[in-house]
């Protein structure tokens, strides 16, 4: 009897860099887990890893010893401080993972799956823009959620990162996060123009997940190498994450009838939870 699947999972993207990717999902995991949600969090950014350089850590193991060295998850598995907040960190400058074969995608998902059931949620940091290990992935998740700012190039990579998930990959359950803006009002409007042209050019509908404010804790935050989740819980972007994280609690919740029935990681094409 195959056993029910809880793990909900999200591929963190973005058409570009430079639109604070990985910064978002480090300090959504984060907000996840004070949420009360178990969350594993794993750099997919092959070849650049920069989470554990932002949380100033220095991991034993990473992805590539899964893949090259038959590995353990648990062995590579780093505890964020706290019971139920894991991170599997990549390895920086490997140039032989940068682009991963079928069968290779293939270790990597049967040897997550083994320890998915304790977690909630799975965040997937992968790298910006559309080489096809990013494409593999981020269609392995349930949903996905494309990192955007306001500004037009930003805006124009993203509706190619979508446009190229939903044609060629099948992926449908896109949700945008609006990052750097001054206020709700341009957070919103960023949004509106990649709903309109995804709506007029490609027919599809995608969500507003919410935006994060712009603010100097942020910047010192990465300085000081540690989420501003922590480092100032009470700023506007630790609220505005926080404000995420009880959206896709939400998400997570309304669609569990259907989670329970799909991996958490397919590796088939096969349509997304709507």
């Amino acid at each position: 009897m195959q056993r029910q699947n809880r793990t909900f999972s999200l591929s963190i993207l973005s058409g570009k860099g430079g639109v604070g990717k990985t910064n978002i999902a480090l300090n959504l995991a984060y907000a996840l887990y004070q949420a009360g949600q178990n969350t594993l969090l794993v750099d997919c950014d092959l070849g650049l890893a920069n989470l554990d350089v932002m949380l100033g850590i220095a991991p034993e193991g990473s992805l590539h010893d899964i893949l090259n060295h038959n590995a353990k998850v648990e062995d590579i598995l780093f505890n964020l401080g706290k019971n139920g907040l894991d991170l599997i960190p990549a390895a920086s400058g490997v140039t032989d993972i940068l682009d991963l074969d079928e069968d290779q995608q293939d270790n990597v998902v049967q040897r997550l799956t083994k320890v998915m059931s304790k977690y909630n949620f799975l965040l997937l940091d992968l790298g910006a823009g559309i080489n096809q290990t990013v494409q593999s992935f981020a269609a392995m998740t349930h949903h996905q959620v494309v990192v955007i700012t306001p500004e037009p190039t930003s805006l124009t990579d993203g509706y190619a990162l979508i446009k190229v998930l939903y044609t060629q990959k099948k992926a449908k359950n896109f949700h945008i996060l609006v990052n750097m803006v001054h206020s709700e009002q341009e957070g919103r409007l960023g949004f509106e123009r990649i709903r309109a042209a995804c709506e007029k050019f490609l027919e599809l509908e995608v969500d507003f997940l919410g935006f994060v404010r712009q603010d100097d804790v942020v910047p010192e935050s990465v300085r000081m190498q540690k989420p501003f989740f922590q480092t100032a819980a009470n700023s506007n972007p630790a609220r505005d994450v926080l404000n995420i994280a009880h959206r896709l609690i939400r998400i997570r919740n309304d669609s569990l009838e259907r989670i329970v029935s799909t991996p958490a990681l397919r590796l088939e094409d096969l349509d997304g939870i709507d």
